[in-house]
């Protein structure tokens, strides 16, 4: 297999010039920088109005292809926007790239997201769930199955012990998902809708009053369970905020507490694994994470759900 070239600022200067040449930037070349440097920069601030974002490998280059085609599909049902490509192509042979324009605002890390930003994060899960899944499907986007609650509570069981040893986290708190609750809380039959599957906090755009104003990073979208963009909102912007915007788009309590518990043992685990086997994410990101998910709402007694509660009515 022939090796990806590393990509280098003098092959991002080169692209650009090539296209942006028409004047729309400064004929020098506009200033190129890498977003998160490193061995692997893949993507690049280009000037102070474009993003380019290099594939690195063939399977990048066919979610990149991919996600084009997606945003294009998503854009009339969102009320937040999504980045539009204005130059795509192949910076390398069999490898893709695309010059998409800078949305502004700030990522969730920066902005605290404000009521109304709730009411936008509403309109984004309400626009997902209006999206054609057979149109999402026939672009290539994948079909997954739900994740086992109870088995990732039985995981987050065996991690929380490790945080106790590490002094960072209370195991006693994963006491409130009894397995009965897990299995009760199980996603529930044809209620699969298009999920973005990365909200995170940098990939929510944020301006400085707390709206939402737009959504990056569509690549890992997949046909499957709702409760995973809400659990993706629970670890970006909070438990409570995360919870009010799914019930403001009609989410009924059985999806909202399942994204509540979702998130909580994905951070559990995710920050017992980086204090073993350090990643890409810092560790005081893990834990604002952590703190995030497991702040309180008021749907906390799951037990008080009937069996036969309909997964959509309102709590």
């Amino acid at each position: 297999m022939t090796q990806a070239p590393t990509p280098t600022a003098d092959t991002v200067r080169r692209l650009v010039r090539s296209l942006l040449k028409d004047g729309a930037d400064d004929t020098a070349g506009p200033e190129v920088r890498p977003v998160a440097p490193g061995d692997e920069a893949v993507t690049w601030w280009v000037g102070a109005r474009h993003v380019l974002r290099l594939a690195p490998d063939r399977d990048g280059t066919v979610r990149q292809r991919r996600e084009m085609r997606l945003r294009d599909l998503v854009r009339p049902h969102l009320p937040v926007a999504v980045p539009t490509s204005v130059a795509h192509g192949e910076w390398a042979p069999g490898l893709a790239y695309t010059l998409d324009t800078k949305l502004p605002g700030g990522s969730a890390e920066v902005h605290d997201v404000s009521a109304v930003g709730e009411a936008d994060l509403a309109g984004l899960l309400t626009g997902l769930r209006e999206v054609s899944v057979r149109q999402a499907e026939a672009i290539g986007v994948p079909r997954t199955g739900p994740r086992s609650l109870e088995a990732l509570r039985r995981a987050a069981e065996r991690a929380a012990a490790r945080l106790a040893e590490a002094d960072e986290f209370d195991p006693a708190r994963l006491h409130q998902l009894t397995p009965p609750a897990a299995v009760q809380l199980a996603a529930q039959p044809g209620t699969a809708v298009l999920v973005h599957h990365g909200l995170t906090g940098e990939h929510l755009v944020v301006s400085a009053d707390g709206r939402v104003r737009g959504v990056l990073g569509w690549t890992d979208a997949v046909v499957g369970d709702p409760a995973e963009d809400i659990a993706g909102l629970a670890r970006a912007v909070g438990s409570p905020a995360a919870v009010r915007a799914a019930t403001l788009a009609g989410y009924g309590a059985r999806p909202c507490l399942r994204g509540l518990w979702l998130a909580r043992c994905d951070t559990v685990i995710h920050l017992a694994e980086a204090l073993d086997r350090p990643g890409r994410t810092p560790l005081p990101e893990l834990r604002r994470r952590l703190e995030l998910a497991w702040e309180a709402i008021l749907l906390e007694r799951v037990t008080e759900l009937r069996e036969d509660d309909d997964p959509d009515e309102g709590p």
